[in-house]
């Protein structure tokens, strides 16, 4: 079994983000993790059918700039064809509409709110998904966002803020608004990383309703993937930290790649991998200490026992030709 199954139908404003008649494998954004760099190689090495920036920091209304020059500068409608999702992170409802006209001024076509983060709630305001602890609100800002966006709206959202019953109660917002997809990760906002990503709440979701629901959570194996997918009717799959520790995991799922590598296939990989990717990120990046900085958040992501030794060396590297040395030595 491979990835081919049809999509459910949607009444999106504009085509969404994905082929029809595939399910959609979506690469997440990560904080730290998903730059330019990282999209780039993904998007050359396996294509997946979305990707999204690192959250977009909205500033309060009233600041210069709703968005960052800095992050204006990442925002696109795709990157080498494929399509980009441009995710907002705020707590401003008034800042956050004119963030949205401000990103599609600069380019974007699928806009993303930010309702999961669990580090939004220890901010001054209400953010990511510290929103969830007044979902009243969201009945006021959805629909002035739906109205803001031209193109997508979508929402990626966690099962609730303390409870994971609360997404089912939440749910005729989002459908009411009409944003065109949800990406849901199934724990709850308090939980932040711990445990494991309950998809039963995924299945009862997608029971619940007619959006097309994308499964987000513990998804580092092409059984796993699978699994989700069989169990919740989930309309596709979004990979984070699964796939930053294994990019061929999206070839795995499609069946264009071996759901099981071999230990000498791991060692290619990570080789090939990391190579690449420092290249890219000493295009990116300033000086040494930021781009091993960057690179060792993800190889952070990896825990392979396999690789165990070669990790362990890789991330005592000092030097970028220290690294580099590492890798070509590589058993």
């Amino acid at each position: 079994m491979h990835v081919t199954t049809q999509s459910p139908a949607t009444s999106a404003h504009t085509p969404l983000p994905w082929p029809t008649g595939h399910v959609p494998l979506m690469l997440a954004p990560m904080q730290g993790l998903t730059n330019r760099a990282l999209r780039s190689l993904f998007i050359d090495w396996v294509r997946p059918d979305a990707v999204f920036t690192e959250f977009v920091r909205v500033n309060p209304a009233g600041a210069r700039q709703p968005i960052r020059e800095g992050d204006l500068l990442e925002v696109a409608a795709a990157e080498d064809g494929v399509p980009l999702v441009v995710q907002l992170i705020g707590h401003d409802h008034e800042a956050l509409v004119t963030a949205a006209k401000a990103a599609q001024e600069a380019g974007a076509v699928h806009i993303n709110l930010n309702l999961g983060c669990p580090y939004g709630r220890m901010t001054s305001g209400l953010t990511g998904g510290g929103m969830l602890r007044r979902p009243e609100a969201l009945g006021e800002l959805l629909p002035a966002l739906r109205t803001a966006v031209k193109g997508t709206f979508s929402v990626k959202v966690r099962a609730g803020y303390d409870d994971p019953a609360q997404i089912t109660t939440i749910l005729p917002l989002f459908e009411a608004a009409g944003i065109d997809f949800l990406v849901l990760h199934p724990r709850t906002v308090v939980q932040e990383y711990e445990g494991r990503a309950d998809h039963a709440v995924t299945a009862a979701v997608v029971s619940k309703t007619r959006l097309p629901v994308i499964a987000n959570g513990d998804i580092r194996t092409a059984a796993d993937g699978l699994r989700v997918l069989r169990e919740t009717g989930a309309a596709g799959l979004m990979m984070g930290r699964g796939a930053i520790a294994d990019p061929l995991l999206f070839e795995r799922l499609r069946g264009k790649a071996p759901a099981e590598p071999t230990d000498e296939e791991r060692k290619e990989m990570l080789r090939k991998y990391m190579g690449e990717l420092l290249a890219g990120y000493c295009k990116l990046f300033c000086g040494e200490t930021q781009v091993l900085g960057k690179i060792k958040g993800v190889l952070a992501t990896m825990d392979d026992p396999s690789l165990a030794r070669s990790l362990k060396q890789l991330k005592k590297a000092r030097t970028i030709r220290a690294f580099s040395a590492i890798l070509d030595e590589l058993p």
